[in-house]
């Protein structure tokens, strides 16, 4: 059994985890997800979050080590928390997420994409300081291959999403790149290019990348599918 610690995507909470945290829990892992500062249930104002305070969020609900998933933009936060305090983790899995490559921001990785397919979505705020997803698109970019109920359940609670945490460089040491690493790639996403997701992990040993035929949010999608790669990763195969 595997403690798994769920960290969620741009604008989304732990809510999104819903389907997952059972499906893990019928393989025998325990299984929990948490609201990012400002996302969620969680009422700090967008102009308050950092990266660091994501990192921090983190690792404060972390009290023995855990398999830390991370999906789409989470792979910031968990790499963050993972050069803080590579000790409280066991395994991170970065669920067709960005990879930190060193010394860049998200939105640096996100420009570099060869295609931009989530753009057409977005909204900036009038301040600049974040943004949203257009509710009558997010079906498109996020849930097209996700049952009617699921999208009727994750569109409603999309909220915004602070630029600060994705306008923040990181620097990667082997302090997080000598942890067990995989990568759930999604062949199937319309938000982050499956070519992209592979650009990122070329360098990474072919065993540790997997591939789902999904969009972008498998936790709806296949949370079976998505539970069952979960336990052959957790268990270190």
């Amino acid at each position: 059994m595997a403690e798994v610690l769920l960290i969620h995507g741009s604008c989304h909470g732990a809510w999104c985890w819903r389907d997952l945290i059972p499906a893990l829990a019928a393989r025998g892992h325990a299984a929990r997800a948490i609201d990012l500062p400002g996302h969620g249930e969680d009422a700090t104002p967008p102009g308050e979050v950092t990266l660091d305070a994501y990192a921090e969020a983190i690792l404060s609900a972390i009290d023995a080590p855990v398999v830390l998933v991370g999906h789409s933009m989470a792979g910031f936060p968990i790499t963050a928390a993972a050069e803080k305090a590579p000790e409280k983790i066991a395994r991170l899995v970065y669920l067709c997420a960005y990879v930190p490559a060193g010394g860049v921001s998200l939105v640096e990785m996100r420009r570099a994409a060869p295609r931009q397919p989530l753009l057409p979505a977005l909204e900036r705020s009038a301040d600049g300081a974040s943004f949203s997803v257009r509710p009558e698109m997010a079906p498109e970019v996020f849930y097209h291959d996700c049952p009617e109920a699921a999208v009727a359940h994750a569109v409603p609670r999309l909220c915004t999403q602070p630029v600060a945490p994705q306008a923040t460089p990181l620097a990667v040491t082997e302090r997080s790149r000598a942890l067990p690493r995989d990568y759930i790639l999604c062949t199937d996403d319309r938000t982050i290019p499956p070519e992209h997701q592979a650009t990122m992990t070329a360098d990474w040993p072919a065993d540790r990348v997997h591939e789902m035929a999904t969009g972008h949010s498998p936790f709806f999608a296949d949370p079976a599918g998505l539970a069952r790669r979960l336990d052959y990763i957790a268990e270190g195969s």
